[in-house]
């Protein structure tokens, strides 16, 4: 049944983020762009594609990761005519974003790490994500973020720390997140090299059943 499956491979949720439009500051990031054909882009945890697609339309080099298989396979559906199906399915693929050693130190201009941070499930993995997105960008590469804050209430019950999991909450469909303020978030960045470009801003926005608390944050990596 389709309501075994977990969170991010059930269908209702593939075609919901698939459907999403692009984020309006990669927009803004890629008109910017003197020569997009010369620029290597991660779009680390792809989800449906909805920024991938934007990137190859722009004429970009991108590449996808995510850790749902559902995920990978709507996003390589919907490059394929844009790259053709061989290339969408050697560089869109299945993977962590705190395991990213298929990818040399340096190879991106660009990171695109909307709405993934908060996913991780542990200390651990959060802090080695941070550090594998910084390790594959370019010196002067810019890596893009959405997170969540511990602010954030999806649901309207409210979200709990887990005991003995600094950052961790239990309350979100999806199942645990670790949520850090702009604050942390800026400064966890700049031990491993990244600036802010612009101050980072916490946006909040009102929902159906709660409110999103999302950390808009973009860095440089110094040269």
């Amino acid at each position: 049944m389709v309501t075994d499956l977990p969170f991010w491979e059930q269908p209702e949720h593939v075609e919901r983020f698939a459907a999403r439009e692009p984020d309006h500051r990669l927009i803004e990031i890629l008109d910017g762009l003197e020569s997009p054909s010369e620029v290597r882009v991660l779009d680390l945890g792809c989800a449906g594609g909805r920024n991938a697609v934007l990137l190859a339309d722009h004429g970009c080099s991108v590449w996808g990761l995510d850790a749902s298989q559902a995920m990978v396979e709507k996003t390589r559906g919907r490059l394929a005519s844009l790259i053709g199906e061989e290339m969408a399915a050697r560089r869109v693929v299945e993977g962590s974003m705190s395991e990213l050693g298929r990818y040399e130190d340096g190879f991106f201009h660009l990171v695109v790490a909307l709405g993934i941070y908060h996913n991780a499930a542990s200390r651990t993995e959060w802090e080695r994500a941070l550090s594998e997105s910084a390790r594959v960008l370019a010196p002067g590469g810019l890596l893009l973020v959405a997170a969540f804050t511990p602010e954030t209430d999806l649901t309207g019950a409210g979200v709990l720390p887990v005991a003995g999991e600094p950052l961790v909450y239990e309350g979100f469909p999806s199942g645990r997140a670790l949520l850090v303020t702009a604050e942390k978030l800026d400064a966890a960045l700049e031990t491993r090299g990244l600036l802010p470009v612009v101050p980072s801003e916490t946006v909040i926005t009102p929902t159906d059943t709660g409110r999103r608390v999302t950390i808009n944050a973009l860095y440089r990596k110094r040269g």
